[in-house]
């Protein structure tokens, strides 16, 4: 230990009696300070503003950019809409994702997205996302015809818990990643290479078609510029591989234990649900403890009767539920296997939403009477609103009528 360090270390305490006595006389200079203060009000509150800058009630911002990526998948770049009041972007945390508000066919509906560029870029005055259209979209469909350069785009601040915390996690972070849920890797992927995140990221992606494998290129150059931070190894799933140097199937114990060392890593996974269901026993088979594996808010269950304990009897039913939002009270139809927020949306009511996962409880609402069922991998409720019978929209499903109260959006 240096000299100076043993310096730093060498407390003396001199006893408690002395040591509070010595606190006694903070008392009489923070009266001295409050007496020589000015006595003009303060116009200026820096800590409110920057709480402000950085989580914003809403963005506005504009299309500024479109990049075709795969025949699937295009990267929009967003930058502040100059007809708003947004001058700047909100800063983030590479994984983090934006809510977009976007009106479709007359109903306002909410999706979140993983930003997929670094922090720095936004200091610099854009967002990316990066958006794979989907066969059966309800949303992906709309932006494909009509979003293009220029388009005015509505956005929460950065919202969600899927990032590298160097307090909590390792810094070898294996991030295992399918489909469309690479994007956060490539933000958090750069923001290790220009120093933001003091990390190494090895990163299993899993794709089914060859031909559409997201920033195959980019992640490829990033390997090769920063091998001792960046590894990228593809698994594909389709039945005829050409690509050299890539696993074949599905991201199994097998090839987790090949490519890093699984008692020194932390696990990040991003995916659509039936990669969730299948690389979660995977992991399973290690016994890691549960601190040691992050998981993005992958949205809405696609099929909740894949669920066991989902209520059959009900499936091919639609429900009522009476809505008390503000001072408008209204009845609305919802189908069983459906989300309630689904419903508030098909009903236009506006209900506040972001993550559309159970997790951030922006949604959450109080359920007057009724039966719902309530994902359990959603279900991210805290114990009080269990006891007095709140419940979260996005991950829950009517399984009988319902009266439900519901805060209005801010």
């Amino acid at each position: 230990m240096s000299k100076e360090n043993e310096e730093r270390l060498n407390i003396t305490v001199k006893s408690n009696t002395k040591d509070l006595f010595a606190f006694t006389k903070l008392l009489p200079s923070r009266e001295k300070r409050i007496e020589r203060a000015s006595s003009e009000p303060i116009t200026e509150d820096l800590i409110t503003d920057l709480a402000r800058k950085l989580h914003p009630e809403r963005q506005f911002l504009v299309i500024d950019e479109i990049k075709e990526e795969t025949k699937s998948t295009k990267t929009f770049k967003l930058v502040p809409d100059p007809d708003s009041k947004t001058r700047e972007l909100a800063y983030f945390r590479p994984g983090q994702y934006l809510s977009l508000k976007v009106e479709l066919a007359g109903v306002r509906i909410t999706r979140p997205y993983s930003i997929a560029s670094p922090p720095k870029d936004a200091l610099r005055g854009f967002y990316e996302v990066t958006i794979r259209k989907e066969e059966e979209g309800f949303l992906t469909h709309f932006i494909w015809d009509n979003w293009k350069v220029g388009t005015k785009v509505e956005s929460s601040g950065p919202e969600g818990f899927f990032y590298f915390e160097r307090l909590r996690d390792l810094t070898q972070i294996v991030g295992i990643a399918g489909g469309s849920g690479i994007t956060p890797f490539r933000s958090i992927a750069k923001a290790i290479i220009n120093g933001t995140i003091d990390a190494q990221l090895t990163l299993l992606y899993g794709s089914s078609e060859e031909d559409d494998i997201i920033f195959y290129d980019e992640f490829n150059a990033m390997e090769k510029d920063y091998p001792d931070r960046i590894k990228i190894v593809h698994i594909l799933s389709c039945e005829v591989v050409s690509l050299k140097n890539c696993e074949t199937g599905f991201i199994t114990k097998e090839i987790i234990e090949k490519y890093c060392d699984v008692d020194s890593s932390a696990f990040f996974i991003c995916g659509p649900q039936v990669m969730y269901n299948f690389v979660e026993k995977e992991l399973g088979k290690f016994n890691l403890p549960v601190k040691r594996i992050r998981r993005e808010a992958f949205g809405e269950v696609k099929d909740i009767l894949t669920q066991p304990d989902f209520p059959q009897d009900v499936a091919a039913k639609t429900f009522k539920i009476k809505v008390h939002i503000g001072d408008l009270t209204k009845e609305i139809p919802a189908i069983a296997t459906e989300s309630v927020l689904i419903a508030l949306e098909r009903a236009n009511l506006n209900p506040p939403s972001k993550c559309r996962s159970g997790e951030c409880g922006f949604c959450r609402t109080h359920l007057i009477d009724g039966d719902v069922y309530i994902n359990p991998v959603s279900d991210w409720r805290k114990g009080a609103d269990k006891k007095f019978n709140y419940f979260h929209p996005c991950a829950s499903y009517p399984i009988t009528n319902l009266e439900i109260k519901i805060p209005r959006e801010i």
